[in-house]
């Protein structure tokens, strides 16, 4: 924590309390997300037995859980703004109220997607692909799949609330059951064995859906008895008009994001899913270490938000302003070791899922070019999480909504459908507007106009903030002032 007098910073700043508290958050959910997503490596790895086109049908079913994920993150990012903020100012209400309204319209994502998986799956695969073989494969393991999305939803959402209020590691535990199921019920079902029938990719399918029940159950049953919010299921659903408002009116602008970045990431994988079978494949196993990257970044996310929101709550910007800025650069630093960690062991690593000759080399050059683009990517990542918990949900969701689809889009649509580029390139292109975000995020950063608090701790402590750093303060705070 940064140190003061008066009001203003003094130089110091106290990196053993801010490293420790990051690790505090950031180390736990970084260790869950890398149980999963090194789960889902894992699920590579046995389907690549059932050979290259298994490889891609699961991938491409694995971006239509992305798009669904875009649907309900919104509203995990507006739920963290909130549980954060009320949490540092001790409000349980605000909590409970908070926790309700975000499970409702979370599950309400889940059942859609899950309703959409189960009985049209056909028409979700061709979407994605225009080759029937691994459009037949994809079906099958989508129709079952798909059953485990609202328990997916479930526990994201349970996990969001607990990180938010400080029990980090009940999350990692139910990750630790989860991941253990899955590559155990992986094993016997896909091969069968215990003389179980060999089920395929309906056998990897079934064993998620069952690692995710698993996953819930923990949760609930390591942090049911212990936290106040949970399953204090009375209190979730006292909302007021004016919270209902003041809620979705916040979360507005994120879910926009969320919404309108899954639906052209969307278009992107279409693009790309168009590509050789070769290249599908390649992207397919890219995508599951792209996971791994994302899910060890989350850790760095969930810090960024909770650390920065809670001071926001509590009455305390200059704390949360010079946490923000450290944090940003921590993260960049830290994915950038992570990059360099898989390009040192790509070989044995791709080969193991399932990639040879061809799609191996397309492979490496994904992961190179991941490499380089992932570092500024996360940098933009971190400080919209923090403009987020902060309060303010805009200014990063314009940011990246209006360079994906002025700009992002038609470049890459026109590589892929027009140009023909190789595949190297049109992918390449999903990243150029990266370093120009990151260069305007990093002024709005500093400015200090994002903190916007929704508690009344928070309003209270702005005016001073304001005077300590004038270019914070936006033209509708100095209205207000005035009046």
């Amino acid at each position: 924590m940064a140190k003061q007098i008066g009001y203003g910073l003094t130089p110091y700043f106290d990196w053993k309390d801010f490293l420790k508290k990051t690790a505090g958050i950031a180390v736990p959910v970084a260790l869950q997300n890398l149980l999963v997503t090194t789960g889902s490596m894992i699920d590579t790895m046995m389907i690549a037995r059932l050979g290259q086109l298994s490889v891609a049908a699961v991938g491409l079913c694995a971006q239509f859980s992305s798009l669904m994920f875009s649907c309900y993150w919104g509203f995990v990012g507006g739920g963290m703004l909130f549980f954060s903020q009320y949490y540092g100012a001790e409000d349980d209400k605000g909590v409970n109220r908070a926790y309700g309204l975000t499970l409702l319209c979370m599950m309400t994502v889940g059942l859609t997607f899950c309703i959409l998986g189960t009985c049209f799956p056909g028409r979700v695969m061709s979407l994605y692909t225009d080759k029937t073989n691994i459009g037949q494969i994809g079906e099958t393991y989508l129709r079952i799949v798909a059953f485990g999305y609202p328990l997916t939803v479930l526990g994201m959402a349970a996990s969001a609330l607990l990180r938010c209020t400080g029990q980090v590691r009940v999350p990692l535990y139910a990750g630790l059951a989860q991941v253990f199921v899955n590559i155990s019920l992986n094993a016997v079902l896909i091969y069968g064995y215990f003389g179980i029938p060999a089920m395929g990719v309906k056998g990897a399918a079934l064993a998620t859906v069952c690692a995710s029940a698993v996953n819930i159950l923990v949760i609930y049953t390591l942090a049911g008895p212990k936290s106040v919010y949970l399953t204090a299921v009375r209190q979730h659903f006292r909302w007021t008009r004016e919270f209902v408002k003041t809620y979705f009116i916040k979360c507005f602008p994120i879910l926009m994001n969320e919404l309108l970045i899954g639906v052209g990431n969307m278009v992107i994988n279409v693009v790309l899913g168009r590509q050789s079978e070769n290249a599908i494949a390649a992207l397919a196993v890219f995508r599951t270490l792209e996971g791994m990257i994302i899910g060890f970044f989350a850790g760095f996310s969930n810090a960024a938000s909770v650390l920065v929101g809670k001071e926001v709550g509590a009455g305390n910007p200059e704390t949360a302003y010079s946490r923000a800025k450290r944090i940003t650069y921590l993260c960049m630093t830290c994915i950038g070791l992570a990059d360099l960690t898989l390009i040192a062991v790509h070989v044995p690593l791709l080969s193991a899922m399932g990639l040879h000759g061809e799609s191996l080399e397309l492979g490496y050059g994904l992961l190179l070019i991941y490499a380089v683009a992932s570092v500024i990517r996360m940098g933009n990542w971190t400080q919209n999480d923090v403009f987020r918990s902060a309060g303010d949900a805009t200014y990063g969701t314009v940011m990246e909504i209006v360079f994906m689809w002025l700009v992002l889009l038609p470049l890459v649509a026109s590589m892929g459908f027009l140009v023909h580029a190789p595949f190297l390139a049109v992918f390449a292109c999903c990243y150029v507007d990266e370093p120009v975000r990151f260069v305007l995020m990093q002024r709005h950063l500093w400015q200090g106009k994002w903190i916007r608090p929704v508690t009344p701790e928070g309003k209270e402590a702005m005016p001073e903030f304001w005077k300590a750093h004038p270019a914070s303060r936006r033209k509708q705070d100095t209205e207000k002032g005035r009046s």
